[in-house]
């Protein structure tokens, strides 16, 4: 037990044997889950495991079929959102949770602001007290402001803010750093810490492992909705914490090209926007997987939703099978076999209340009907033999789409694009969020499709999967491509120092 533990024996919030069913899966079956003041607990476990599940229960948005909900020792009742709220319990979520139309204060203070005569909001105090509340947590933010106008380091500003004027005793961040840069994880680790210093227990739950060890106290790991495993994190190492969510060893190593490289593909020559990226130019061949890096505002997304239209270059040229293409919409470059898989699955990827089928088929009306007419059966087979290949856990192809984990959310915004049959497919952090059993399925899926003649295009953040799975990789630095490396022997420093803009002398 640690030493905060050994000083504070009774936990905040435990889960006491909960178990939560839904129509042909048990999502949580008879599940234990302690939180003590002072400390991080991380929650890990693949996508499927539970996690998301656990969330909604300690939240109040599901009820538990079976089992107990302590707080402060003694049983609770979470039966709505407000009643977690009101006893202490607040969230953050990888896609942060609020109104872009507000202001600041208006969404620190949504359901509780201060009051005034007659019940009236008492908007003065409302934006002293987030003032106050976004100071104490570091953040020069003006409360006045629309929550538009910030961008997601600072919505997650707000939204511990939040958690902080209910006065929260229990703290859930899931997978906070997902979208942040280097300084502003260090950043929030920061606040972290003083969460920890003022006693609030905190759930983390995120699926990198350096963040787990860098900041955990203790450890529990949901496998299939089951607890296999918890304790204290200075207790355990990455490949047992694998072995327990997997149930198995994973081999880290990627898989390996067997395949020959085929003609020419796709061209970009000198393709420029006026504010996002300048000049790029590249190749590529059929059966290539091509990695584009940078750090955060590099250009690489503008420069790949540009190429599916999404946006308008205002010079270059994209040439797809020897054509010209100028793609004035999505649906113009799917037509040329381009097709792109957002980083940001919720908004541009997948439409969370219909259910997976619908999902999958939605490109691919044209080969699914006939005369106007949507013919079921084909949907189903088509939406089925995709999500097997990427191994997607659901408990129908009926079930919605916002009712999965965030890994598979992502598998489906994959499917679907690859049920068009596309020549060329671009994946913008195709592994964002996704736990390590399901990143290995992806990456040999991947591979798979390299091998039988697709081009892709890998945009990720992750050194060792841009290493790993790229033949060849394009630094971004500033909207500008600064490098185009050949994979044999790059060190992950060499693209540290290209993307940052450091020469080997300043970094001696």
């Amino acid at each position: 037990m640690s030493t905060l533990a050994a000083q504070n024996p009774t936990p905040i919030l435990s889960l006491e044997g909960i178990t939560k069913d839904f129509p042909g899966v048990r999502a949580l079956s008879a599940v234990n889950l302690n939180l003590y003041p002072g400390e991080v607990t991380a929650l890990v476990g693949e996508n499927g495991a539970g996690k998301s599940t656990v969330v909604k229960v300690l939240t109040g948005i599901y009820q538990p079929d079976a089992g107990l909900i302590r707080l402060h020792g003694e049983p609770a009742s979470l039966s709505t959102p407000n009643d977690a709220a009101g006893m202490g319990i607040t969230a953050i979520h990888q896609e942060t949770v609020l109104f872009d139309d507000l202001s600041v204060a208006e969404n620190i203070f949504i359901g509780h602001a201060p009051k005034a005569r007659f019940g009236m909001v008492d908007w003065n105090q409302m934006n002293d007290q987030a003032k106050a509340l976004l100071n104490r947590i570091g953040a020069t933010i003006n409360p006045t402001t629309l929550l538009r106008d910030l961008g997601i380091a600072n919505k997650h500003m707000v939204a511990i803010a939040r958690a902080l004027s209910i006065d929260a005793s229990v703290v859930i961040m899931d997978e906070p750093t997902a979208a942040l840069s280097h300084k502003e994880i260090e950043e929030l680790y920061l606040l972290v810490e003083q969460l920890k210093s003022d006693g609030k227990a905190i759930l983390f739950i995120s699926h990198k492992f350096d963040e787990i060890f860098r900041i955990a106290d203790r450890y529990t790991v949901f496998r299939d909705g089951e607890l296999v495993g918890d304790g204290v994190i200075g207790d355990t190492n990455s490949a047992e914490l694998v072995e327990l969510m997997v149930g198995r060893a994973v081999d880290s190593v990627f898989p390996q090209r067997t395949n020959e490289l085929g003609e020419t593909i796709l061209c970009v020559e000198g393709y420029s926007h006026p504010t996002e990226f300048d000049d790029i130019n590249f190749s590529l061949k059929r059966g290539e997987i091509l990695g584009f890096y940078g750090l955060v505002g590099a250009g690489r997304s503008e420069c790949m939703q540009a190429l599916f239209g999404i946006t308008r270059p205002s010079s270059g040229n994209l040439i797809i099978n020897d054509e010209v293409v100028t793609p004035k919409s999505p649906a113009d470059a799917i037509n040329h076999g381009l097709v792109y898989v957002p980083e940001d699955r919720g908004k541009q990827g997948a439409i969370t209340a219909l259910p997976i089928v619908d999902n999958i088929a939605l490109p691919s009306l044209k080969t699914t009907s006939n005369k106007g007419f949507v013919r079921m059966a084909q949907e189903y087979a088509l939406a089925q033999q995709y999500t097997q290949r990427l191994e997607l856990k659901a408990a129908a192809l009926d079930q919605h789409v916002g009712e999965l984990s965030g890994g598979n959310q992502q598998k489906v915004v994959i499917a679907k694009w690859l049920a068009t049959q596309p020549k060329v497919i671009i994946l913008d952090e195709p592994t964002k969020g996704i736990d390590i059993g399901s990143k290995a399925a992806v990456h040999a899926f991947m591979r798979e499709l390299a091998s039988q003649g697709l081009a892709v295009i890998m945009v990720s953040s992750e050194i060792p999967e841009i290493i790993g799975m790229s033949d060849r990789i394009i630094v971004m630095r500033e909207g500008r491509q600064v490098a185009q490396l050949d994979n044999q022997n790059v060190s992950p420093e060499r693209l540290v120092r290209e993307a940052a803009g450091i020469t080997e002398s300043s970094a001696a």
